[in-house]
Parts: C-alpha cells; sequence; structure tokens
C-alpha cells in the first residue's frame, strides 16, 4: 500500500496500483481512469477514491468494468512530480521493449512503467469494448479545466460531448506521453486538467469529470434529465470558451538551464505584445507579439516552460474531417517532394525543399502530426490509421 497525501484537502489516503475496479453487468465497456502519473498531482487519485466509494456505498449499477488505476506510486508516496525520470514522458515503443525484454530497469520509473504497462494489457485483454482510458492531472498553474488529447477523428468526436475547453497537437510537442501510447493502439484516450495541484476545487473539479464520463459511456445509467445537470456542473467549474485549440508552440527548457516563469500568468490568459514571460539564463524572455498562454510553468520539476496556444476556426475542423475521410494523403504522394515512409502508408516523408507548401498546419489537416527530421525534410504520422471506429459504432455519442 502507499501512503497519498492531499495538501488541498489535508488528508492521506492509502492505494495500491489499482485503487479499485469495479465488475458490473456484461455487456457494457470497459473504461479505465488513472491518477497520479505525475506523484504531486494527487487530485485524480482522491477524486477516483471518492466516486468508487460512492458507487460501492449507494449500490449504483455499473455496467461493464470501471477501473482506477494509480499512476507513479513512488513519487505519490513522496510527494514529488517524479523519482528519477518523468513517467508521462517515456512510453516510447523501443524504450518499452528493452525495459520488458532486457529485464533491466534503470531508475524508478521504468519499474513504474513496466508494471503500468502489463496491467494495462491484461485489461486489454479480458475487458470488452469499447475501450476508454482517461488521465487525470492538475497544472501548476491557476487554471480553467480542460481537456488534451492526440487529434484523430475519434478522439475528437468522443472529446465534443464535454463542455470545456479542448487543446489539440499536444502530442506532437509533449513525447512520449502514457496517452499517447494509448491512442496509437486505437482506443480512445484524454486527459484532463482538472485546476491547480493544491486547489481543493481541482479534487470537486475531477469528481464532477468522473461522474458525468461514468453516464456519457454508459457505464452508468441515468436519466437524460440527470445527465444534463453533470454536464451542467461540468461546465459551470469552466471559465474558458468551451472550444478547440491548438498548440503551435513550446519553450523547451534546454539542460542546465535556469528557467524562472514570471508570476501571474494563468492558462488561456492573452498576453500582449513585449510583456515578459520569463527568466531564461537570468535574460528577459518577452513576446514579440500578442499571445494567448496555456501551462505555464511553476514548479521546479519539468522541461516544458510554456505553451502557446490559438483558437481553432469551426470551418477548419469541418475541413480536416473532409479530408481525412477522403483520403486525400493518397492522392498528394504522387507529387514531387512527397512520399511514403518506411511503415507503409501511415508515414508521410515531405522534402521542403520541393513541396514547399506542406507546413505543418496543412499536414494537420490530413491527420498527422509533423516533426521536423533534418533542416528540409519533416517526417509525420498518421494519428487516423490505428483508430479502432467500429469498436464505438453502436455508442449513443457515436451515433449522433
Amino acid at each position: 500500500m502507499t501512503l497519498v497525501h492531499s495538501k488541498a484537502l489535508d488528508e492521506t489516503v492509502k492505494v495500491d496500483r489499482i485503487i479499485d475496479h469495479i465488475q458490473g453487468k456484461k455487456g457494457g465497456p470497459t473504461v479505465v481512469f488513472f491518477g497520479g502519473v505525475h506523484g504531486n498531482e494527487t487530485a485524480g487519485v482522491f477524486a477516483l477514491n471518492d466516486v468508487f466509494k460512492e458507487i460501492r456505498s449507494k449500490k449504483i449499477p455499473v455496467n461493464g468494468e470501471v477501473y482506477a488505476i494509480a499512476g507513479n506510486l513512488g513519487a505519490l508516496e513522496r510527494k514529488q512530480r517524479f523519482q528519477d525520470e518523468d513517467l508521462n514522458r517515456i512510453w516510447f515503443q523501443d524504450r518499452i521493449e528493452r525495459i520488458l525484454n532486457a529485464q533491466e530497469i534503470k531508475h524508478r520509473e521504468e519499474g513504474e512503467l513496466a508494471q503500468l504497462f502489463r496491467l494495462l494489457h491484461s485489461i486489454l485483454d479480458t475487458g470488452t469494448p469499447p475501450f476508454y482510458f482517461m488521465d487525470l492531472h492538475t497544472t501548476s498553474s491557476d487554471t480553467s479545466p480542460f481537456m488534451v488529447l492526440n487529434d484523430s477523428l475519434l478522439n475528437r468526436k468522443f472529446a465534443s460531448n464535454y463542455p470545456l475547453p479542448i487543446i489539440l497537437g499536444i502530442e506532437e510537442y509533449l513525447k512520449g506521453a502514457l496517452l499517447s501510447y494509448i491512442n496509437e493502439l486505437g482506443y480512445v484516450s484524454l486527459g484532463f486538467e482538472s485546476g491547480q495541484h493544491d486547489d481543493d476545487r481541482a479534487v470537486m473539479n475531477c469528481i464532477e469529470f468522473i461522474r458525468y464520463s461514468l453516464t456519457l459511456t454508459q457505464s452508468v445509467n441515468v436519466s437524460e434529465e440527470k445527465r444534463q445537470r453533470l454536464k451542467d456542473a461540468l461546465s459551470r467549474s469552466s471559465t474558458a470558451p468551451h472550444r478547440f485549440y491548438e498548440i503551435y508552440h513550446q519553450h523547451d527548457i534546454a539542460p542546465q538551464s535556469s528557467f524562472k516563469m514570471s508570476p501571474g500568468f494563468i492558462n488561456f490568459q492573452v498576453v500582449p505584445k513585449g510583456r515578459t514571460l520569463a527568466l531564461v539564463d537570468g535574460v528577459q524572455l518577452k513576446t514579440t507579439k500578442k499571445r494567448q498562454i496555456f501551462m505555464p510553468l511553476y514548479q521546479e520539476q519539468g522541461n516544458e516552460g510554456f505553451y502557446f496556444i490559438r483558437p481553432i476556426p469551426e470551418v477548419w475542423l469541418w475541413l480536416s474531417k473532409k479530408l481525412r475521410r477522403f483520403r486525400v494523403d493518397h492522392i498528394l504522394v504522387k507529387l514531387p517532394g512527397v512520399e511514403w515512409g518506411d511503415d507503409g502508408e501511415n508515414t508521410l516523408v515531405v522534402d521542403q525543399r520541393v513541396a514547399r507548401f506542406f507546413a505543418k498546419s496543412f499536414l494537420h489537416l490530413l491527420g498527422y502530426r509533423a516533426r521536423r527530421f533534418d533542416k528540409s525534410h519533416l517526417i509525420a504520422k498518421n494519428r487516423e490509421s490505428a483508430s479502432k471506429s467500429k469498436e464505438y459504432e453502436n455508442t449513443v455519442w457515436f451515433k449522433k
């Protein structure tokens, strides 16, 4: 058992890797919640503990299976983001294979990953589709609750049912995340950021998110009136507009570099030109134009100082859906400077010396996430090819 303390609630609970697991009626979905993947983010652990106790004490009928899983047990007990390395930055296929096959654990987070990996695949082997995976987090700055997800049409369609801001594109900057690994397996997966680490409202926001998610996935049957009340409660927790945003810039903190965020910034804040964002190695880092800031870093551990985001126009979302469904990427590979990558029709290699029009934003439209391979080439990975959309076709939210 691991002792987890909440500074916000001034409470301590004992948890195992599986905080709780409720096996309900057959025929329902398999829903998995993660809490505490970062050890200083305890709101999800306490919220899951609360909701699962409520389900059991009130004997609320459950369809399918629902799991509450603790992420980084060692870091949770030590009240820190991670012990040796960020557990939410190491979910790479080659690294996973090395950890599992070589039977060599180089540090404590690799041991945590090995246990989570085996549990995750045990759930996939024994559970009944459709599968849903939701990762509960908090931020170091004050924030209105929001959701983050890899931009597949499946994820986007499911997330659209939440009355919250939705951030797309983080997987292009934040490498090796647990949810990115799960999304590449083809399942619905999303992250929920409920508030500031030590704010008791973050726990309540998590509770409301879990309750509403259980009704949306049809794990718990409620009247339409109650579902709407749960949705309204979640909506009231957020002060930011309920729309889609995309990340277009990340400030990386270089190794051995000193970084100190200027005080007072909050998520979704519009920052005017010329404002000092942070001190980097003692030098003021200022905005060169008006920006909208996202996830400013106010903790010692972490390699991402902040992001810039912008709203996505509705027409852009509509166009991207049409282009992906018509598989326009299969036409583009006939153009000079564009070819398939080594893994077949899942990766595009773009020579920007020839195909100058291929900016990252255009590749996003087609459902690809891109990274620069060298000065002139982009490597773009298809977000859509793995999606197991057929497993979700009979759900109420998918048919809308």
